[in-house]
């Protein structure tokens, strides 16, 4: 029997609104599921626990008391979901705190549609290999 190939779920965080319903409509296009976009670090988080996304895609900075950082730690903690990180902020301190979260992608925005569907299609990939090794 064939196996029916479900669509990731992802959760966009990203607190300009425009960025992230242009980041939507480009990763629906790409044909990911798209419930939800967030724009806090608590807002995430709650939406991730919410409905448990396949992968988050995250912004460094966000709106409220909680980076993007903050925000991947407790979600990956919390949930086990992967992160990757979309952000413009590529410099060294910035990169020594989100290595610490273990992303699963870091891309650095302009991004290209080719570069964010490679890292979300290696991501969910890796993060099933490594769930389906703990069974």
């Amino acid at each position: 029997m064939e196996e029916i190939e479900i669509a990731p779920k992802i959760l966009v965080v990203e607190d300009e609104n425009i960025v992230a319903l242009e980041l939507k409509k480009r990763l629906k296009k790409l044909g990911y599921q798209v419930p939800s976009v967030a724009a806090s670090g608590i807002e995430a988080i709650n939406k991730a626990e919410g409905f448990l996304p396949d992968l988050v895609i995250m912004d460094i900075r966000l709106k409220g008391d909680m980076d993007g950082i903050q925000t991947a730690q407790i979600i990956h903690e919390r949930f086990n979901i992967p992160v990757i990180y979309l952000t413009a902020h590529s410099d060294d301190e910035t990169l020594k705190r989100a290595k610490k979260t273990e992303p699963y992608g870091y891309i650095l925005k302009p991004f290209e549609e080719d570069e964010l569907r490679t890292a979300i299609e290696i991501a969910v990939y890796k993060h099933q290999m490594e769930m389906s090794s703990k069974k």
